[in-house]
């Protein structure tokens, strides 16, 4: 039903725009959306013309990061729930990531998020190849497609999410980014890593960072004003992640204890730190199991150490887990175990604390800002410091798992941090237009050398959009027809675990067939979209239900 309705959209639409009087370029009407989301890279969009787009009810986003499902990790989450959050408050929201597997092309995912899966290639991990340009003739095509008004940008090491903000740039949109990430200031790698960031950043409209230290770690590395820099914590799906009916009795604790760990298996994370703790834990305590959750290169190093130390009875290795699945992998556990050397936010273990598990984590970048002490035990980043804190979260056992789950509800809502973004993008769009000598002028800032360098750089991508408008014209570009208002409603309460409505769809809407004794197309969408609308309500309110009996 969603794709018939997207194709009787697609015809009504055009229809409309056929029968319709043609008018000059520029020309916005007041209260309504303008045409194009896509400004023309040889001229620039008058001030008193963003003022009269920006009274339409929202903004087209294209979301642009390497890291996205199927994969599952703490920016994928990210992405998915606020792209849903956003569309529930009026915004069409289009994700741009690389493809996985058979997985290539478009689709759409819960809540009306189309995703673009683009066949780049892959370099190392999820990161494609860094080409500069390469991707410049997909990625416009995209933004000039949906006309795209704003483009986010998230981690600063996915390639893509560079070469996007770089693109569009060129092509005079808006521009976001958000790191969710903290770097050292004093390796190579993270040298490099920053002075492209500062690149990055020179001309972006807003900065987003998930923490306070990662705010002044951003600032740091990409020279960027504070002022430009906002900080929207990440949150959690608290409606998913629901504590156990019953708290584990008493007598159940003074048998087992069970710690669970669910990150990615690499150094970042703390897996040598990990290696070496879960012995000396078995050793201390015998009631203690471990539950590892989790992928990655490092996993053979905790597999040799439970062979060596014979602990297959009490390490159990679940490998990856999907995020549908994460909930019941820490109900059942009673202390969460964050072993990170460096961390901006961990979503994880918002989750594993919304679900009533004590959390012991490192004491290192934005995880003492997440909780207050009598939910979060911090630990210096050492082996007997983490053992300490284990040691004391089994004393303090059991928690109130319901009244953990409250606070998480009242602290960590995507609803919220929505909003708070949406006003960073009413600011980013009241921003002028900068002219394209001011552009140049900010990649000289970067460096006497390096800063030629990026000029030369940007000047080429202004270059070749003007090359692509001459021998592509956007007139020429099929529209893509918006979401059919099928967005959930603003105040409800749903579940926003993954799941696909469909699979490929068509990029327009031709070839679509007339029956006779119909009404028109405009009033046959129109009637899909209320059945569809009213089928999604009833089904959340069903959802709202069981989770207030879970609570009671």
């Amino acid at each position: 039903w969603i794709r018939l309705a997207a194709l009787v959209a697609g015809g009504a639409r055009k229809t409309m725009r056929r029968s319709a009087p043609r008018r000059r370029r520029g020309a916005v009407n007041s209260g309504s959306k303008k045409d194009t989301g896509c400004v023309d890279s040889r001229s620039q969009r008058p001030h008193e013309e963003q003022d009269a787009a920006h009274t339409r009810p929202g903004y087209r986003i294209c979301m642009v990061c390497d890291f996205f499902f199927p994969k599952s990790g703490g920016v994928e989450s990210h992405i998915f729930h606020l792209g849903l959050c956003l569309t529930r408050l009026g915004h069409k929201v289009v994700v741009v990531t690389h493809s996985h597997g058979k997985r290539c092309g478009v689709r759409y995912i819960t809540g009306g998020i189309k995703v673009y899966y683009l066949p780049f290639a892959l370099l190392f991990g999820q990161n494609t190849v860094p080409t500069f340009f390469g991707s410049l003739p997909l990625i416009r095509d995209v933004l000039v497609r949906e006309r795209i008004d704003i483009v986010h940008g998230h981690s600063s090491f996915s390639t893509l999410c560079h070469e996007a903000l770089l693109h569009a740039r060129c092509l005079n949109l808006k521009t976001v980014f958000t790191d969710h990430s903290l770097l050292d200031l004093n390796t190579t790698g993270s040298s490099v890593v920053g002075k492209l960031l500062e690149f990055t950043l020179c001309d972006i409209g807003q900065a987003i960072c998930v923490s306070f230290a990662s705010k002044e770690n951003t600032v740091l590395r990409s020279r960027l004003d504070p002022r430009r820099v906002a900080v929207i914590p990440n949150a959690a799906d608290w409606i998913s992640f629901t504590p156990v009916r019953r708290c584990p009795s008493p007598s159940r604790l003074k048998t087992q204890i069970h710690v669970v760990v669910l990150s990615r298996l690499v150094y970042r994370k703390g897996v040598g730190l990990l290696a070496q703790v879960i012995p000396r834990v078995c050793a201390r305590d015998p009631r203690v199991i471990f539950t590892i959750a989790g992928d990655g290169p490092m996993r053979v190093a905790l597999e040799e150490v439970r062979e060596r130390h014979q602990l297959e009875s009490r390490v159990t290795m679940l490998g990856e887990v999907a995020h549908q699945d994460a909930p019941a992998v820490l109900r059942d556990a009673d202390i969460f175990l964050n072993c990170s050397l460096t961390d901006a936010f961990c979503i994880a273990m918002v989750e594993a604390v919304s679900c009533g598990l004590l959390a012991v984590s490192t004491a290192v970048g934005g995880v003492p800002e997440v909780f207050p002490p009598d939910m979060l035990l911090l630990s210096p980043p050492t082996v007997e410091g983490l053992v300490d804190g284990i040691g004391r979260a089994v004393q303090k056992l059991p928690v109130d798992r319901h009244e953990f789950h409250r606070r998480v509800q009242s602290m960590y809502d995507w609803r919220t941090i929505a909003k708070r973004t949406e006003q960073v993008y009413h600011r980013v769009w009241q921003m002028p237009t900068r002219s394209r000598w001011e552009q140049v002028q900010r990649c000289f800032s970067c460096g006497a050398i390096v800063g030629k360098i990026f000029a030369c750089v940007l000047l080429l991508g202004v270059a070749l959009c003007t090359l692509l408008d001459w021998v592509l014209p956007r007139a020429s570009t099929d529209v893509a027809p918006d979401w059919l208002g099928l967005t959930l409603p603003r105040d409800s309460e749903s579940s926003t675990a993954e799941a696909e409505f469909g699979r490929r769809v068509p990029s327009s809407g031709r070839g679509v067939p007339t029956h006779p004794g119909t009404s028109s197309p405009t009033a046959r969408a129109t009637a899909m979209a209320a059945g569809l609308r009213a089928a999604t309500t009833t089904h959340l309110e069903q959802q709202r239900r069981h989770h207030v009996s879970q609570v009671q």
